[in-house]
């Protein structure tokens, strides 16, 4: 008996509901200054909720492949938007510093890794020969919730009040990622026979200890980190750029984060869907080259609120290609088998991006000393990108026929 076709759309469809479910996170700094107003506790400590949001995200990544294969990617998807659901409902409720980095740091940052990757992983496996289109499709909706739901939280704060919108910002979002989820279907990929796997051009699926053996995956980690360091850096700190470096007003630089937040999905999309034709390292190749200049003219040449725009705008536009196009290399590198598993190492990039340029900024100096080590990394990076090759196959063939040559000897 033939089973069912799968209608593979109808599972884009459904991630993409998930995702921008999940992009809605990102809204998070509509609520800062309405808690300190409430609560009159000082931004930064409240601004820290968002911090340990997206570490709690990137964690949650390192579990999530395990879950997913306990639980399939329908159930595994549905549970998270409830955890994540409840914790911003739970969130309307707390009355303490302490409870909001539980409540909508750990428990919505974890439930909210979780659902992204494996989500991101399963779709990108259902379409081998679109990854880098696919994965910019799954990435942009995740921003595309960022940039929508802006305006549905702005309103509920406005309306309702800051606690209040927690508790409906969690009933919409829940709502989402279980109507997307029902449209999920797992993708599994089955190992081939050792003896099939013979041509070097092949690709090979890796576990997690196996790619953990390879140098390649440092290197990817190193450019990641990068990536998301440059990135997540000057995106948080646009504004302040632009006031004290640009000479903008306070308006108008605010003004300049919503099309920030457009340059950064449209290089998800762009960037994704241009990585399947010309090649994925060709694009970071790229995208650490554009981040290099930008980072250059901002450090070195005085800024007219034209160059500053264009400068944070090119960040922006890279950064959003970078978190789409690694992915799919890594899909390329190491296989779809455990892709979930392995992307879920080298995101940690992420988590630790996202913490490396405020503490450089707060502990040696501002922006120009935190621009300076960009820029280094990104010369490293770039030079990386350019040497970087898959990991061979026939290494591997050749190792596993020496074990089992030695197993066969130890029986003999």
């Amino acid at each position: 008996m033939s089973s069912k076709p799968v209608n593979r759309w109808l599972i884009v469809v459904g991630t993409i509901i998930v995702q921008m479910g999940l992009g809605t996170i990102y809204t998070w700094s509509l609520f800062n200054q309405p808690l300190v107003d409430k609560f009159d506790w000082s931004l930064g400590a409240v601004a820290t909720t968002f911090s340990i949001t997206s570490f709690s995200l990137a964690v949650a990544t390192l579990f999530a492949g395990r879950l997913q294969e306990r639980l399939g990617i329908r159930k595994l998807t549905l549970i998270s938007g409830v955890v994540l659901g409840c914790g911003l409902i739970a969130s309307s409720y707390a009355q303490s510093l302490g409870m909001f980095y539980l409540l909508a740091g750990v428990v919505v940052g974890f439930a909210d890794g979780t659902a992204y990757i494996t989500t991101l992983s399963n779709l990108i496996k259902w379409f081998p020969e679109r990854k880098g289109l696919i994965s910019g499709i799954s990435v942009g909706a995740f921003g595309s919730g960022s940039l929508l739901f802006k305006y549905v939280n702005a309103d509920l704060i406005t309306e309702m009040g800051v606690s209040q919108a927690f508790f409906y910002w969690g009933l919409i979002v829940m709502a989402l990622v279980a109507v997307g989820s029902l449209l999920l279907k797992e993708k599994k990929i089955t190992a081939p026979p050792v003896n099939k796997r013979i041509n070097a051009d092949q690709s090979r699926d890796f576990s997690v200890p196996e790619m953990l053996a390879t140098k390649e995956s440092y290197l990817l980690f190193f450019i990641f980190f990068t990536a998301c360091m440059s990135g997540l850096y000057l995106i948080g700190i646009v504004k302040d750029i632009g006031v004290q470096l640009a000479g903008m007003d306070a308006a108008t630089a605010a003004n300049t984060v919503s099309a920030i937040a457009i340059f950064n999905t449209a290089g998800r999309i762009i960037l994704g869907g241009l990585s399947d034709k010309v090649g994925r390292m060709r694009v970071i190749t790229f995208t650490l080259l554009v981040t290099l200049l930008a980072i250059s003219t901002l450090s070195f040449i005085p800024l007219t609120h034209a160059v500053f725009f264009i400068c944070v705008g090119a960040i922006a536009f890279c950064f959003g290609g970078n978190i789409t196009v690694f992915p799919a290399i890594v899909g390329d590198f190491f296989g779809l088998r455990n892709h979930s598993k392995n992307y879920g190492v080298v995101y940690q990039g992420f988590g630790l991006g996202a913490l490396a340029g405020s503490f450089i900024a707060a502990r040696f100096g501002g922006f120009h000393t935190t621009f300076l080590v960009i820029g280094v990394l990104s010369v490293i990076s770039l030079l990386i990108s350019l040497l970087i090759k898959p990991p061979k196959a026939e290494t591997v063939v050749q190792e596993e026929s020496h074990h089992q040559g030695a197993t066969v000897s130890s029986h003999a």
